[in-house]
């Protein structure tokens, strides 16, 4: 198999897996999968600068990216914070079961593909920015629950603000408006 084809699979994949979560699940989970979407880019913006690792192939429109941070990581957050959510030290360990796994044995496994080479960079120290990463991932999920529990209250500003068509009619009939 080439290494497009593993590369463009890890992106597309994930994402199609998308279609079995039930849509409130999806609504619920899907800032978590920006939120490591957008820190996943920048982990690994540092990792390139600190010359940890090397890219050596990538996957068109990505220049720099794997795919990993757009498609696996995301995902597979979602669908853990899906089955684990409320329960965080089974969250924990899980992510850590899984981040053992890509650090020990997915990376590995790609830099003898080619598709990337690690420069300065071990396992372990790949796996040790896993671990404040993922509690970020829960405690913004937290947040986001937080937010979203008191949006969907009813809560607002000002009860007063109406828009001009929701105005009920005056009684009054020296009122102008009224004609």
């Amino acid at each position: 198999m080439s290494n497009q084809v593993i590369l463009w699979s890890m992106f597309i994949v994930p994402w199609l897996t998308l279609f079995f979560m039930p849509k409130d699940d999806l609504k619920c989970f899907m800032p978590a999968g920006l939120f490591i979407m957008a820190t996943g880019t920048f982990i690994q913006e540092v990792g390139l600068s600190l010359n940890m690792f090397v890219i050596r192939e990538n996957v068109f429109p990505f220049y720099v990216q794997l795919p990993i941070a757009y498609g696996i990581m995301p995902i597979a957050t979602m669908w853990l914070l899906k089955f684990t959510y409320g329960r965080f030290w089974l969250y924990a360990l899980s992510e850590l079961i899984f981040s053992i796994v890509f650090s020990y044995l997915v990376l590995p496994w790609l830099s003898t593909r080619g598709t990337q080479v690690l420069i300065n960079a071990t396992s372990l120290k790949l796996l040790i920015p896993a671990i404040p990463h993922f509690v970020s991932i829960y405690l913004y999920q937290m947040w986001q629950e937080g937010v979203f529990a008191h949006y969907t209250e009813g809560k607002s500003f000002s009860h007063n603000l109406q828009p001009a068509a929701a105005k009920p009619f005056s009684n009054d009939p020296d009122d102008e408006d009224n004609k």
